[in-house]
């Protein structure tokens, strides 16, 4: 009997690795501030909201203009829209500031850094997948500061934004573990070491044709030198048929 799984079945196997790697560490904490991190998910800004009717901050800082993601979705930076989702939904224009300009995760830091000089303790909000690079970003743009990183809490593949879907989603994330690779020697992110498992994980899913988030330049080049390796069999024989 055939144990291999199908196509759709491996898709998930491979992107839930991912997932699963790249949504740890979520947590928050009483702070001076939120820094709400704008993206094309708008339950990010939902949870923001209720952190902040918990009392865990007096006020949130929303960032963001628009990205590979919202350029196309919206007509206005992201900042401003998940600030009408949050008054939408009782928090006061008084507990929020505007930070429209940022396009990536080291602009939403830094700009907030500098809106913030006096905050020593921070709860970053994001979508789950990209808790570890927010984290990973801190040392580098907001040093010296308390943080903690929080998301809504969703599970993949049944949680997952209708704005992008599942296998948009999976571009992300494998756009994600590039970052978390080449960022560190570009200054922008600090290192983080990657288990074989998710690295594996992240090349069979380039194999199957996940690539159009990937950053310029060969993808595999990028990877931890003993690591680096050519696709298995396994993932030579689908990788001509994408999802």
């Amino acid at each position: 009997m055939n144990h291999t799984p199908d196509r759709p079945t491996l898709t998930l196997q491979l992107a839930g690795q991912l997932w699963d790697f790249l949504s740890a560490g979520r947590g928050h904490q009483a702070c001076d501030v939120l820094v709400v991190c704008g993206s094309y998910d708008l339950r990010v800004a939902e949870h923001a909201a209720a952190l902040l009717q918990q009392g865990i901050a007096p006020y949130m800082l929303i960032s963001g203009n628009t990205g590979n993601w919202t350029r196309d979705l919206w007509n206005r930076p992201e900042a401003d829209v998940f600030a009408e989702r949050v008054l939408s939904l009782g928090i006061k224009p008084q507990q929020i500031v505007l930070e429209p300009q940022a396009r990536s995760f080291a602009e939403n830091l830094a700009f907030a850094r500098a809106l913030c000089p006096d905050a020593r303790r921070v709860t970053f909000v994001t979508k789950p997948n990209s808790i570890r690079r927010v984290a990973q970003t801190q040392p580098i743009h907001w040093p010296d500061i308390d943080f903690s990183v929080d998301a809504p809490d969703f599970a993949f593949p049944w949680g997952v934004s209708n704005m992008v879907g599942v296998f948009g989603l999976i571009e992300e994330m494998v756009g994600d573990v590039h970052r978390l690779l080449r960022y560190p020697r570009l200054g922008f992110q600090q290192a983080l070491p990657i288990p074989d498992e998710v690295l594996d994980a992240w090349q069979q899913l380039i194999a199957l044709g996940y690539n159009r988030h990937l950053l310029r330049g060969s993808a595999l080049d990028d990877l931890p030198g003993p690591t680096a390796r050519p696709p298995s069999p396994a993932r030579l024989h689908h990788k001509t048929n994408q999802m």
